[in-house]
């Protein structure tokens, strides 16, 4: 209602976080008569969510959203992943299942972390692909990118 309100000047701005903003465009008639401000005003995490009580599944999504930005951070990617069998480096090759713990602790196969990646990508692949530059949405990573280029996404260690 709020966008149809917007699209037919009932009112003069519409606010919601930036993905809602980007995909209300698409409902709009004139696409091009509107400006998304680049100031953000506030931060809504949006995430997964899973059903209250299903902690092991609960522990999967999370640690597979963990993986996605490990992996992003690690450099590892669906195009390369299979070349990281070849890595010496200890925090890639418990990433994809040589050495560690792996997934038992989960209840998944040693190679959970590599299948995830190998199969959607790290999570900068996935981003881009759905709500990024190579999407009809085009946003911006902003705050959504790795801590060390200027966003806030960080995340534990496989180990």
């Amino acid at each position: 209602e709020t966008v149809h309100a917007f699209d037919a000047n009932r009112c003069d701005v519409l606010t919601t976080d930036k993905s809602g903003l980007y995909s209300a465009i698409g409902l709009l008639k004139d696409q091009n008569s509107v400006i998304i401000l680049p100031e953000i005003i506030s931060k809504e995490p949006l995430g997964p969510v899973v059903a209250q009580g299903d902690d092991e599944w609960f522990n999967i999504v999370r640690w597979s959203l963990y993986a996605m930005i490990n992996a992003e951070e690690l450099g590892i990617a669906s195009y390369n992943i299979n070349n990281m069998a070849m890595s010496s480096d200890p925090a890639i090759m418990r990433f994809i299942g040589l050495e560690g713990v792996k997934g038992r602790g989960l209840g998944l196969s040693d190679t959970w972390a590599r299948d995830i990646i190998k199969q959607v990508g790290n999570y900068g692949e996935s981003f881009e692909r759905n709500l990024g530059m190579e999407s009809p949405l085009k946003i911006r990573r902003g705050y959504n990118a790795l801590w060390n280029n200027g966003g806030i996404l960080y995340a534990p260690p496989i180990r």
